[in-house]
């Protein structure tokens, strides 16, 4: 008998033990609680050390943290025939967790079949050289539709990343192609915009060298012509004073007549003596010129009797 209450003794604690664990859950931060009462749902609890009926209440832990989905690489056609691989990321997080149970069956995977789903229709819209160069574009429009289509499911599409898009082969190779062509036309743009800058900065240098040269030279016939006019100048002063000082002189000794005449005589003399002389000047007065001609007379006489 004692063996039957020890039994079940140890079978009622543990069956408390059981109840207890049963009924006691802990909720982490990332997490949220929906407790379901016989099937039916109850309430929605948040982190922390949450108490419910045991073998009445369950729980669903729900994860609320933003978590990335891959979106399987596949052939996609764009609006002008050309098939491209691709393949995406897409980042979502549960804002509602009671919808994101019960308004959907394996949340991933309806996002994922719903992300391939509207990236081709997206792509099938746009050229292929619109798609290659507009991944920001696709990204936004892609988020957009899935976010919209996924609000029903108690989840909010955060980010959108197309990873690869990869054209055909032979598309690749134009490419290639088209890209090698393009640097080569850069290149001899380049090289012919820097030969026009060289030939435009050699002329502006020989154009600069020239007014350089012309402006020297000017200021060199300034210059000589300034030296030039300062000597005459200098020379002009130089015998305006010297006929001053010779008018000064003979004014000062004030000479008579006769030593006029006498002067008048010897220059007469002088310049008829002077066989290269080409001009020979009079006194102005006629009465003055006949007593030089007739004192000229008399000497040039007594010079011939002398002879």
């Amino acid at each position: 008998m004692s063996v039957l209450t020890n039994g079940f003794l140890i079978l009622l604690v543990v069956l408390v033990v059981v109840t207890i664990a049963k009924g006691l859950r802990i909720v982490r931060p990332n997490e949220r609680g929906v407790v379901e009462r016989l099937g039916k749902y109850a309430r929605t609890v948040d982190p922390g050390l949450r108490l419910i009926i045991p073998y009445i209440d369950h729980m669903r832990k729900v994860n609320i943290a933003e978590v990335a989905v891959n979106v399987p690489k596949q052939g996609v056609i764009t609006k002008d025939n050309a098939t491209v691989e691709v393949d995406a990321v897409v980042f979502y997080m549960v804002t509602e967790p009671y919808k994101s149970i019960y308004n959907v069956v394996n949340f991933q995977m309806a996002l994922t079949i719903l992300a391939q789903t509207n990236l081709r229709n997206v792509i099938g819209g746009m050229v292929l050289d619109q798609t290659l160069s507009s991944r920001e574009q696709i990204n936004a429009n892609l988020r957009i539709v899935l976010d919209d289509a996924t609000s029903e499911w108690g989840a909010k599409v955060t980010r959108v990343e197309v990873q690869t898009i990869e054209p055909p082969g032979d598309v690749m190779q134009a490419m290639h192609r088209q890209m090698k062509a393009e640097r080569e036309k850069r290149a001899m743009i380049l090289e012919a915009e820097g030969k026009k800058q060289s030939a435009i900065l050699e002329a502006e240098g020989q154009r600069q060298a020239a007014i350089v040269k012309a402006d020297g030279e000017a200021q060199a016939i300034k210059l000589v012509a300034d030296a030039d006019r300062y000597q005459k100048e200098t020379v002009a002063q130089g015998e305006a004073a010297a006929v001053t000082s010779v008018f000064g002189a003979i004014k000062n000794a004030g000479p008579d007549e006769a030593l006029v005449q006498l002067r008048y005589i010897e220059a007469l003399k002088a310049g008829l003596a002077n066989e290269s002389a080409e001009k020979i000047f009079f006194p102005a007065e006629m009465s003055a010129l006949a007593g030089l001609l007739a004192v000229g007379k008399g000497m040039i006489g007594s010079e011939g009797t002398k002879k």
